[in-house]
């Protein structure tokens, strides 16, 4: 096959018949419908847009408001994929802490992506103003420790954040006080992070893509890109037909598949689940999460929960390494649920679901852009992709602009393969999730 050609894959576990999106609390509680129709034959754009989720879409947003003509192709909807699945949780700073950072990457590089993570929250709250995007935002996430030893490297960050950056939004809580923050007292300690937050996704993802369609952009659904030539223009061939554009945007992350096997062995798809209760009591609601806030533990397999509006318990925990879900994905989640909060035994699982989200080894965002004909990439988000994403398609358009300070830096931390690229990276994938997820348990 010519290096210039790139052909599709789609991720078994989320093959199916139907465009429609899973059958998650999310999708039941959305607040409104984005319609949109496949593409339809040929097309020439500036820029054309490959996945619709919070990337893609925040680029198609911000492409379209500096007055550049975009097409976005989304195989299934906009955000089917981990866009409107996820935990909603809007967290501060980087995955990798800021004193990691600045052992990797200098005193002045790790500010500039303090600076940035600031930013990307800040990105997200200015949206749901601006466009009045309805998706339940709230603020706090609380950071538990699930052993002692953290809790004290947790205060000895919360006082680095505290003196090096000024950031006075965190605070440390000792053990009673988290216990009763998270009305639970399986935890020693940790953080609360006012200046976080937590918000509906998918709604959240919606809201985003109604403000690209009506800022100029042309969206397209049920649209599978099955692979792409690169050249003046560069060709994106579809199974609805073909989209000409001078710039591509592959905004796929978890979803990539083998769309680009240059960039696709430098992420790890996993798969990460959650489930929602029935909606609880007041007495219940005072008891596990008083203020209302969203939290995250310090496990390596993360617990993740928090109440929705119509207050159930989102519970996400547990992950697989699979291309297919477990057969009884409630079953799977409620056991770690029951860990933290035994008081739920008797509680019914109303939704379960799953999906995709992509990891990198140093678990920090993987940008840059492939060959001569201006081919942009940002995925590998590893779980804390809901700020970060929708300012990587704000650090697009800025590229392609010709303004691309912001990108470059996310480009220039060295991103290493997973041993084995993307054909043989499952086998040490399992092998050393499975080393710390044991560790978690002793």
């Amino acid at each position: 096959m010519p290096d210039n050609i790139r052909m599709s894959f789609k991720p078994a576990q989320d093959r199916s018949d139907s465009d429609d999106y899973p059958n998650s609390y999310y999708h039941a509680s959305r607040n409104k419908s984005v319609e949109l129709t496949p593409l339809d034959g040929s097309r020439r754009a500036d820029v054309c847009i490959i996945g619709g989720g919070y990337t893609g879409l925040s680029s198609a947003l911000h492409l379209a408001e500096r007055g550049y003509d975009v097409v976005l192709l989304e195989a299934r909807k906009p955000g089917w994929g981990a866009s409107g699945r996820n935990g909603g949780q809007l967290c501060s700073g980087q995955r990798k802490d800021q004193i990691a950072l600045k052992e990797m990457v200098g005193t002045d590089s790790a500010r500039q992506f303090w600076e940035l993570s600031e930013a990307a929250k800040n990105l997200s709250k200015q949206l749901i103003s601006e466009h009045n995007i309805d998706c339940d935002l709230k603020p706090g996430i609380a950071h538990p420790n699930h052993k002692p030893g953290f809790a004290q490297e947790t205060e000895k960050y919360v006082e680095f954040l505290q003196r090096e950056y000024d950031y006075r939004q965190i605070e440390y809580l000792g053990r009673e006080a988290m216990t009763e923050l998270v009305g639970s007292d399986t935890y020693f300690g940790g953080s609360l992070d006012i200046g976080a937050a937590h918000l509906h996704p998918l709604n959240y993802a919606l809201g985003i893509a109604d403000a690209a369609a009506a800022a100029g952009a042309h969206l397209y659904q049920s649209t599978i890109v099955e692979g792409y030539e690169e050249g003046s223009p560069n060709r994106i061939l579809t199974n609805k037909g073909v989209v000409e554009a001078d710039a591509i945007v592959l905004a796929c992350n978890g979803y990539l598949g083998k769309l680009d096997r240059r960039v696709s062995g430098k992420i790890m798809p996993i798969n990460n689940f959650v489930i929602a209760t029935e909606p609880l009591s007041e007495a219940q609601l005072k008891e596990i999460n008083p203020r209302d806030v969203a939290i995250a533990d310090s496990r390596f397999v993360v617990n993740y929960y928090r109440l929705s509006a119509d207050k159930r318990m989102l519970f996400g925990g547990g992950e697989n390494y699979r291309q297919n879900f477990p057969s009884d994905i409630a079953g799977f989640v409620r056991k770690p649920m029951l860990q933290v909060y035994p008081q739920l035994a008797g509680s019914r699982i109303d939704y379960a679901w799953g999906g995709a989200l992509a990891v990198t080894l140093n678990r920090m965002p993987h940008f840059g852009r492939l060959g001569k004909h201006n081919t942009y990439y940002a995925q590998g988000y590893s779980g804390q992709g809901v700020a970060m994403a929708t300012l990587a398609g704000k650090l697009i358009a800025e590229a392609i602009a010709g303004e691309a300070e912001n990108f470059d830096l996310f480009g220039s931390i060295p991103t290493r393969d997973f041993p084995g690229g993307d054909l043989l990276r499952w086998p040490g994938l399992v092998l050393g999730m499975s080393y710390y997820a044991l560790r978690d348990r002793f």
